[in-house]
């Protein structure tokens, strides 16, 4: 979210006070509406307070927002005493603005970091310069340039396949090639394809996979918590891994922050797992901890793969209830295509070990196990997106989308914080006759998001774009589907974290059975869907409204 959200709204300070003023809110309601209950709920309200108090990250954000607090202080007392330290704070700013100006990134960005420099100097250029650059460690990012040269010959296309698929459709193989191209990943045919409407069905598929494991099982994740879920997989990776199976496992740092005790990896490689830990979070502010590995992949034996929305923890599986029903959606593939995949996760694995030898992809060929129930069909390609590339692969894979759309575009996304190139492709479709439709969530899980995500209803439903708020709960499905023929599910938000600070996955897929069943998933859950109309959008009071303007101004930074 902004620049300052890795700590303050996603698994941070802002849920874990949140919680905080929630107890006290509803204190203060039952004491004017059940005052002999008000005892109780008082006794909620400063456990929960507890609770914060002796939760780890609480003492890492709060470390975090002093760092940045005491370096202001300093710029603004040293001002005070000396006109030239001013004059000189003004002129950096000045500078810093001038040379984002003329960087190659998006404009929204441009101008989000310039106001935020130029209203507040200090402060804004201070955090420009740890938050604002997209950008990793210097080592990591050669590994990263090394290993995908050194990949290329492993990655590479059948020209068959392409020819197929460009005699299939001209339009088709054109989106498709520009994911080779620039992500750097195939096509393939040979690949089964099954989709998950939600979490619950996935879980148990996943399971019997893990369990019919022969090689190697290969876990990348943001967040992995403790319950039925997580405790059910690992007592398959611990089982596997005494049996001489390879299980390797890769978490987010951040996205575990509050979810894992420190020092988890430990517990894991006792067990025979081996674990990595992308970009651990430490209470020291640094130009490298914005960028997290958002990815969700599994997989087995090179042959099967899973990617999606959903992570090991058990709301995504409804087991535990977080924000009403969670709706979320997953693809199983099986055969030739999840090589990439498997790319995908060593590429990471040893960047985040710090291997420095290539890779001997040769040993992690795929055991073949047949299709499974479903029969290959159609052209499938996973894909990576990350901030190394200078591409915003993600965000042009959707644009494509829209871009050629001829009957429908039906999307699904959490969080609706796009850019002017997104929101002109999703008018422009609009206008021009196709069916434009998004799906949000009905229940928000960070309040300022859910907010910012309505700024953008209203200008896209003068346009003909159709949205829809998911009401059983929250909506944290991926999801793009088109004409009938292609579709997208992967871990891509549409808001700006997703589409240039983050790495993540997806699986673009053309003529596949899984399309039907995803367009089909779409329109049932509309009957479990309120439909926004512009009369929501202008009846909301000003200060709402206010609020939401100085969210879109720094939109991009969030």
């Amino acid at each position: 979210m902004c620049a300052l959200n890795p700590w303050l709204y996603s698994q941070g300070f802002y849920v874990l006070t949140g919680e905080f003023m929630e107890g006290i809110s509803a204190a203060k309601s039952a004491a004017q509406t059940e005052k002999p209950k008000r005892k109780s709920v008082l006794i909620q309200a400063l456990t929960r307070g507890v609770k914060l108090l002796f939760n780890k990250a609480f003492y890492v954000l709060f470390s975090m927002l002093l760092q940045i607090l005491w370096w202001g202080l300093l710029f603004v007392v040293l001002a005070a005493y000396s006109p030239y330290i001013s004059i000189a704070a003004v002129a950096a700013s000045i500078i810093a603005v001038l040379s984002i100006v003329n960087k190659y990134m998006n404009p929204s960005y441009k101008l989000a970091w310039s106001i935020t420099i130029l209203a507040i100097p200090v402060f804004g250029l201070t955090l420009y310069l740890l938050l604002g650059k997209s950008r990793i460690q210097a080592k990591m990012e050669q590994r990263f340039e090394m290993l995908q040269k050194e990949g290329k010959e492993y990655l590479k296309e059948s020209s068959e396949v392409r020819e197929e698929l460009k005699a299939a459709d001209t339009s088709a193989s054109h989106q498709s090639a520009y994911i080779t191209s620039y992500a750097g990943y195939p096509v393939y045919r040979d690949t089964s394809a099954e989709y998950f409407q939600i979490g619950d069905d996935m879980f148990p598929v996943l399971v019997n996979e893990l369990e019919k494991a022969q090689k190697y099982i290969f876990i990348e994740y943001f967040i992995i918590n403790d319950g039925v879920m997580w405790r059910t997989i690992l007592d398959i990776l611990e089982k596997k891994a005494q049996e001489g199976v390879d299980v390797r496992l890769i978490y987010d740092g951040f996205g575990c922050l509050s979810t894992l005790p420190v020092g988890y990896y430990k517990k894991l490689e006792s067990k025979g797992i081996k674990c990595g830990v992308f970009n651990p979070f430490r209470p020291i502010l640094n130009v490298v901890f914005n960028n997290r590995d958002h990815r969700k992949i599994c997989v087995i034996d090179g042959w099967t793969g899973f990617t999606g929305g959903i992570n090991l923890s058990d709301e995504y599986i409804n087991r535990k209830e977080r924000f009403g029903r969670w709706k979320d959606t997953a693809v199983m593939l099986k055969g030739d295509a999840v090589r990439n995949m498997t790319v995908m996760f060593l590429r990471m694995w040893n960047v985040v070990m710090k291997e420095n030898r290539p890779i001997d992809y040769a040993s992690f060929a795929p055991v073949k196990t047949g299709f499974g129930n479903t029969p290959p069909s159609g052209f499938v390609q996973p894909f990576s997106d990350s901030p190394l590339d200078h591409e915003s692969v993600a965000e042009n894979i959707y644009l494509n989308i829209i871009n050629r759309a001829k009957k429908y575009v039906y999307i699904c996304s959490p969080y609706l914080i796009i850019d002017n190139e997104m929101i002109t492709a999703l008018t422009l479709a609009a206008k021009s006759g196709v069916d434009v439709r998004i799906m949000t969530p009905g229940i928000p899980d960070k309040k300022l998001t859910f907010l910012l995500t309505q700024s953008y209803y209203e200008q896209l439903l003068q346009a003909g774009v159709k949205i829809y708020a998911y009401q059983p709960g929250f909506l944290h499905a991926k999801s793009f589907v088109c004409d009938d023929d292609i579709a997208v599910v992967g871990t891509i938000n549409l808001d700006y974290r997703s589409l240039y600070l983050h790495f993540e996955d997806g699986v673009w897929m053309y003529k596949n059975t899984v399309i039907g069943e995803i367009k089909k998933d779409f329109t049932e859950n509309l009957d479990v869907c309120n439909q926004i109309s512009l009369e929501f959008c202008r009846k909301r009071k000003w200060p709402v409204r206010l609020m939401q303007s100085l969210l879109r101004l720094v939109a991009p930074i969030m």
